[in-house]
């Protein structure tokens, strides 16, 4: 039987964070500069543990105004000390509940410009394995993301989304564009069983893109999240595929 991995976003104030750990195999949790409050962070952290589900962080460029979608110029220096903030903070709550962080997922605008940023995505990734060598990365599949883990040595986890549409060069339609993001549960469950079975995704212009994947994202802070992933798992387990824990 094949197996995959499926990661949720979680902590930003979703009204189904429990249920979705009950569905997936990887969290990446908010570190609260995007979205979130204490109390979701620790929800999540809790219901991820009792679930046996791998938790990761999920760091940002600090803005909650936009939810971390708005591209910044921040100073390097800057940029460095927020995300080992967000990560330290994290991490000290995930271990006071007696867990560990297993990799590290940027959010948003952060995420996508560290996939099309080489120099970004090698600060980023050295930035990561500053904070603790151990964690792996989890980046856009065929992104700089990469090859920036690669060449500090650390397990990188090429990403699909299971809810977001594609564009022909394999980078994410942006969210301002519509169609960005997928509320057909069928039409997100086939481009997640095309990714699986054949290593391509159609775009959202009806291009075909050869994509690999480790891992799938559901975004968890989607009003569909929950019914999705309960349809996708079904569909997967009737395919001959399992969702790894």
């Amino acid at each position: 039987m094949t197996q995959i991995d499926l990661n949720a976003d979680l902590a930003e104030g979703g009204p189904c964070d429990k249920a979705l750990l009950t569905l997936v195999s990887s969290a990446n949790i908010s570190c609260g500069a995007h979205a979130g409050t204490e109390r979701d962070i620790l929800h999540a952290i809790d219901c991820a543990l009792r679930s046996q589900v791998r938790i990761g962080a999920h760091p940002s460029y600090p803005d909650r105004e936009s939810m971390g979608r708005r591209s910044m110029k921040l100073p390097t220096a800057q940029l460095r000390d927020s995300i080992h903030s967000q990560l330290n903070r994290l991490s000290r709550l995930v271990q006071a509940s007696g867990g560990s962080l297993q990799h590290v997922k940027a959010h948003g605008a952060l995420y996508n410009d560290a996939a099309q940023d080489p120099e970004l995505a090698d600060e980023l990734c050295a930035w990561i394995k500053e904070f603790d060598p151990t964690l792996a990365v989890v980046g856009l599949a065929g992104s700089y993301m990469k090859e920036a883990a690669r060449r500090h040595g650390q397990r990188f986890y090429a990403e699909a989304f299971v809810d977001r549409a594609y564009q022909p060069d394999g980078k994410l339609l942006p969210r301002d564009q519509k169609g960005a993001v997928l509320h057909n549960a069928e039409h997100a469950i086939m481009q997640t069983l095309s990714i699986i079975q054949k290593g391509t995704v159609l775009s959202h212009c009806g291009q075909q893109v050869t994509l690999s994947a480790d891992t799938f994202c559901i975004h968890g802070d989607n009003p569909e999240a929950l019914q999705l992933a309960q349809s996708l798992v079904d569909r997967l387990t009737r395919s001959g595929i399992r969702v790894c824990q």
